[in-house]
């Protein structure tokens, strides 16, 4: 039950000493909740830095919601840390049946109602987006899949058998079409797979195929031509001022910052709306225009420890199951902030892939703590 997270365990006067070593409530790893939750602040005030001049009724619109997303999500990851994680791996066909449901009813609705959004659904004052869900729940699928067969190398029918799992809600995401999304499924896939010890030639069918699937959709006339553009100006075949001016803005906010930044709320391109939707796309440019490079330097370390207590949980784990989730859940963290890092650098193209923890969003913010509840559920029962 997720209420006993909360029981205090028998207590003698010199601490909880009738409770096991072993005991799941016992071995929670705080560096790594700490370091989460100061993270899920400074995304706070940075949505509040970004976006209060944006609304001149409620300056506290966008933080608002921020703030109520992340109660939210941490009542669900306490829930999700309560559960065995091989809870999970029993219902990870279940959970990935409804995720594949949701998504093709997604493109169902958006092709029968033009008004529906194609990347969520609308529920009034909230939007659902399946492409978060699918991050969890493929991830529980493809490590419970592979988790069945204990060798050092995946075989290939069960390299197949992955490549399916992670391909189909892949496909429907690119259709969508939400490419951020779409290629944070791959990198977890990337991650897991490695861990498993599948072969070089493997990994670079899997890159092979996400490559032509990419540009399939693109042919075939599902890419957005907005997204389109994007490209283009990251391959420099457009320069066009309306174009790059977005990236270019977020670059100028980073240069303008220097080493301390001029302070929270003090930015000029982050407070004149220079850079659109800045607290969910570019909130990096955020940061290095208020904090300079001294507080970019912060928030990357912090990512940069939460990583490694990633990496160690998964060293640390039992079974192979909690050695893939983790593996997945420290390649999709990677994988986002290098992105969302990189397209504010001008290195990488815009996708509107967020910053973990840091940018506006419930859907993403539920699905962030979802896998660290995960991750939790692992290293709390490591030593069973």
């Amino acid at each position: 039950m997720a209420l006993e997270f909360f029981v205090r365990k028998p207590d003698s006067g010199l601490g909880n000493i009738r409770s096991s070593p072993a005991d799941p409530y016992r071995n929670i790893d705080w560096v790594l909740m700490f370091t989460q939750g100061l993270l899920t602040v400074i995304g706070c005030f940075v949505v509040y830095s970004a976006s209060w001049t944006r609304i001149d009724d409620d300056p506290y619109a966008f933080v608002t919601r921020q703030v109520v997303f992340a109660i939210a999500a941490s009542v669900g990851m306490v829930i999700v840390m309560s559960l065995d994680y091989q809870f999970f791996k029993e219902r990870a066909a279940l959970l990935y049946s409804i995720t594949i449901a949701l998504l093709m009813l997604l493109l169902v609705m958006a092709f029968v109602m033009p008004s529906q959004s194609e990347i969520s659904f609308d529920l009034g004052p909230l939007n659902f987006q399946p492409a978060e869900l699918a991050k969890f729940t493929t991830l529980i699928a493809l490590a419970a899949y592979l988790a069945d067969e204990r060798s050092d190398e995946v075989s290939y029918p069960r390299f197949l058998g992955g490549l399916i799992l992670v391909g189909t809600p892949a496909t429907l995401i690119i259709l969508q079409p939400d490419l951020g999304s779409a290629s944070v499924i791959i990198s977890i896939a990337m991650g897991v797979l490695l861990v498993a010890g599948a072969k070089p030639r493997y990994i670079a069918l899997i890159s092979f195929l996400s490559v032509m699937t990419v540009a399939g959709a693109f042919v075939g006339g599902f890419v957005n031509e907005y997204q389109k553009e994007r490209f283009r100006v990251f391959f420099g075949q457009n320069t066009d001022e309306n174009s790059i001016y977005q990236v270019r803005n977020a670059i100028r906010a980073l240069g303008t910052g220097g080493v301390f930044g001029k302070g929270w709320l003090e930015g000029q391109l982050t407070n004149d709306g220079s850079v659109p939707v800045m607290w969910a796309d570019f909130p990096f440019a955020a940061v290095g225009e208020q904090f300079g490079l001294a507080g970019c330097a912060v928030l990357l370390f912090l990512f940069m420890v939460m990583l490694a207590r990633i990496w160690r949980i998964a060293t640390l784990s039992k079974d192979l199951l909690g050695t893939y989730l983790c593996a997945g859940v420290f390649t999709m963290l990677l994988w986002q902030v290098f992105q969302n890092v990189g397209m504010t650098l001008g290195i990488m193209p815009v996708t509107g892939l967020p910053m973990p923890f840091i940018s506006y969003g419930g859907s993403s913010l539920l699905s962030y703590f979802a896998m660290m509840g995960i991750v939790q559920s692992v290293h709390m029962r490591r030593m069973r």
